[in-house]
């Protein structure tokens, strides 16, 4: 089992794992060939929400290599916390700074492969950089792993969910970040609706206080599932104003929107009744470099 490769773009891969951290401490990377694969399906995790990424290796890595007895995929099992440290100590951008010698260094290469420590599975950080006076400095990360056994990972399983009502792109994921963080304080659960008309709502409404925020003209893109049919999609138009409703966790939704720091484009697709699943894209739509999938369950109103 073999594993290295050439971090080109860090802060991306930072910015992914930081918006995962928010959901629970561990999450299940699965390198392929071709993919990254970001997994948090925990029932541990507050709300019952999970994440499914799928992140093109050639967004993230360079002169990447892999190779294992199961078609050349390695799954791990590992701690946000620790993979976001070891990212950190490779990004430029925040000014990184050497702990042994306290100069200032620009990264140079960020190498990443995986190794054992004293019968301990890691991925080691290689880091290579150059400080302001021209110094070389290299410095190294170990980041405890679980490497995870083939029948395991058989057991990984994406939610089954019904064909949404509709999908809408989201207004900017920060704007609505601020009006949700108001929110929180006075209700639990937080409906999120959306027309074919370009209305989309997200409204609490309690005993005391019901606060409705609407946003108009809303994009909503004609998105079919593989195997559906094009007539069927065309049969029977949908009334533009008939608004589609799911109930959330207000916690999940915000936890949901951490990503908030990687996303371009969002689409929110409601499955009334049952889940909302949003698809965070990393990149422009047209050529991104993955997709991050939150499935958050809806909850049933008994009323």
């Amino acid at each position: 089992m073999r594993f290295r490769a050439g971090i080109e773009n860090v802060t991306t891969l930072f910015r992914i794992i930081q918006s995962v951290e928010k959901l629970q401490k561990k999450c299940i990377i699965k390198f392929t060939e071709d993919n990254m694969h970001v997994i948090c399906n925990s029932d541990a995790n507050e709300g019952g929400i999970q994440v499914w990424s799928q992140i093109k290796i050639d967004s993230i890595f360079n002169s990447y290599r892999i190779q294992s007895n199961s078609n050349n995929e390695i799954t791990v099992n590992l701690s946000c916390d620790a993979l976001m440290g070891a990212l950190k100590s490779a990004s430029t951008s925040a000014g990184t700074s050497n702990s042994t010698s306290g100069s200032t260094y620009e990264t140079d290469e960020v190498i990443v492969k995986l190794a054992k420590k004293n019968d301990q599975a890691v991925l080691n950080f290689e880091i290579t950089g150059t400080t302001r006076a021209g110094r070389k400095v290299k410095i190294e990360h170990d980041v405890k792993i679980e490497v995870m056994k083939p029948a395991d990972v058989a057991k990984l399983n994406e939610p089954m969910c019904p064909e949404p009502d509709i999908h809408v792109l989201l207004p900017s994921l920060q704007k609505i970040r601020t009006i949700v963080e108001r929110l929180r304080s006075m209700s639990d659960i937080l409906a999120v609706r959306a027309s074919h008309n370009g209305c989309l709502q997200l409204s609490i409404n309690t005993e005391s206080v019901k606060v409705d925020t609407e946003w108009k003209n809303c994009t909503i893109p004609q998105m079919m599932r593989e195997g559906a049919s094009q007539d069927s999609a065309d049969d029977d138009p949908p009334d533009p104003e008939h608004l589609f409703s799911v109930l959330v966790s207000v916690r999940s939704f915000l936890k949901f929107l951490s990503s908030h720091v990687v996303s371009t484009t969002t689409i929110a697709c409601v499955c009334q009744n049952h889940c909302l699943i949003l698809y965070v894209y990393i990149g422009d739509v047209a050529d991104a470099g993955g997709v991050l999938t939150f499935y958050i369950p809806a909850i049933i109103d008994d009323e």
